[in-house]
């Protein structure tokens, strides 16, 4: 460490030159000469500005009218379609906003189009064969069927057929995640309930983050139903792959710093059940959610 009396800062020929220099030092002189140079900070920028220019956005809901468009803002989407008071028609029972940074199948080119019930799912992505699944799918469900109804007609006890019926419908679930994934059919959904004064609020946070490559690959709500006057609406938040535990969570984790797991821990249902019909209540007694935000994410 220098001593006070060093000349650390300089001896006086060292100041007084030093100062002069200050004094002769041409501000204006200085910044014309750091616009004409090649700054690393400026190499950047074009970079960034070149990349951001050939960057080609997405959207399979192109020209579906209760979609949100790439030629519209999200606002004066959200302004167009707001769920508490549009009607759902026959040919739109949901509103959409997909993230336009990932590429999926066009709407109109999408296997699970011809699926009853996949109609209203997510477009999935190249390579996936949605018809296979759930033709093996169905299959597999009919065996398990016809397992548990042998054994509610063998005369064993309650719990032999309690028993015996869980595990087949659990071991027909793995099978069938297990086919998804090899075929490619890996979107699911995290589901987020609201009632109907809340949905708008709610929406708008949920699009807005989906179309800044903030959540999933898409997100959808019920608009308002003619017949089904129950007060809670739907809005579904879709990952890419259900098998991607890291990224479904990271989904949870981001909807939880949006606010929207305070009231109710989320569930999360892979497209693959949907596509089978595994709804609550269903004959094999499978649980029709994966995963949920109290164990994903604790309490």
């Amino acid at each position: 460490m220098s001593s006070e009396d060093s000349d650390f800062y300089g001896d006086d020929d060292v100041a007084m030159d030093l100062k002069s220099r200050v004094r002769s030092f041409d501000v204006d002189e200085w910044w014309r000469n750091q616009k004409s140079a090649d700054t690393p900070m400026k190499v950047q920028a074009r970079k960034q500005v070149g990349s951001a220019s050939t960057t080609h956005l997405h959207n399979p809901f192109t020209g579906v009218e209760y979609a949100w468009q790439l030629t519209e803002t999200v606002d004066a989407f959200l302004e167009r379609l707001p769920p508490a008071t549009t009607d759902a028609t026959l040919r739109n029972q949901w509103i959409w906003v997909c993230n336009p940074y990932i590429d999926r199948k066009a709407k109109a080119e999408a296997q699970n189009q011809m699926v009853r019930g996949g109609e209203d799912e997510m477009p999935e992505e190249e390579g996936a064969r949605v018809l296979e699944l759930v033709q093996a799918g169905e299959e597999r469900l009919h065996f398990a069927g016809d397992f548990i109804n042998m054994c509610k007609q063998s005369g064993e006890s309650q719990a032999f057929v309690t028993r015996e019926s869980r595990k087949a419908g659990t071991d027909a679930a793995k099978d069938i995640l297990a086919l998804a994934k090899n075929l490619r059919v890996t979107c699911g959904k995290w589901m987020v309930f609201c009632n109907t004064l809340e949905v708008n609020d709610v929406w708008d946070i949920i699009a807005k983050a989906t179309a800044n490559n903030e959540l999933g690959i898409a997100a959808k709500v019920a608009p308002r139903s003619t017949t089904d006057r129950r007060a809670e609406r739907l809005i579904c938040i879709y990952t890419s792959d259900f098998t991607d535990v890291k990224d479904v969570k990271r989904v949870a984790e981001r909807l939880k710093q949006l606010g929207l797991t305070r009231s109710q821990p989320l569930y999360y249902k892979p497209d693959a059940f949907t596509y089978l019909g595994i709804a609550s209540g269903n004959p094999w007694a499978i649980k029709p959610s994966i995963y949920d935000t109290r164990t994903l994410l604790g309490k």
